[in-house]
């Protein structure tokens, strides 16, 4: 049973290798087979060109992505630039503002200043014209009213008769007759 498992084995090889004989001996069964072979090699051919086409794309495809990328990375990296230079700019502009401040009170602390020696000035002032009157006012027994300007004003004072007398001149008197008019007054 063995060498009969064999034997069938070799019959229908055999009968299929006749089968392949009368199909290769049919003319039209060769040039259909030949037909398929040329679509096939034309397949083939039109295959690898796409493949070519397709590899070719696909690494332009790929440097396209590259340069993408890259440009996302830069412009990340200048937005992170432009995120640090408007921070920058806040900080200069905040810097420029207090020396703006500082400038400004520095001013007006001079100004301030000023004003006071302005002030210590006039009342050494005051101090001075006090002291002037006073020793006019104890030199000649007269004590002027600065209350009016309009008229030449005052008060006669004698100590020792405890005595206050009021006179009252017009500007247009010549200092001359004022004079000799408070001469003869007292």
């Amino acid at each position: 049973m063995g060498n009969l498992g064999k034997r069938v084995d070799i019959q229908s090889l055999l009968a299929l290798g006749d089968d392949l004989i009368g199909v290769l001996k049919s003319q039209k069964d060769g040039d259909a087979l030949m037909q398929s072979c040329e679509g096939a090699k034309m397949l083939r051919s039109f295959s690898r060109s796409d493949a070519r086409e397709i590899h070719v794309s696909l690494q332009e495809y790929q440097e396209k992505i590259s340069a993408c990328k890259e440009k996302i990375y830069k412009g990340e990296s200048e937005t992170i630039a432009d995120a640090e230079l408007d921070r920058v700019q806040k900080d200069l502009e905040e810097e420029l503002q207090n020396d703006d401040e500082l400038d400004d009170l520095d001013r007006q602390r001079a100004s301030i200043e000023e004003r006071r020696e302005i002030i210590k000035k006039k009342k050494k002032d005051m101090l001075r014209a006090q002291d002037l009157l006073s020793m006019c006012a104890s030199v000649t027994n007269i004590i002027p009213s600065l209350d009016d300007q309009d008229k030449i004003s005052g008060y006669i004072v004698d100590k020792n008769k405890k005595k206050v007398e009021k006179f009252e001149f017009e500007q247009t008197l010549s200092p001359y007759e004022v004079c000799n008019k408070l001469w003869k007054m007292e």
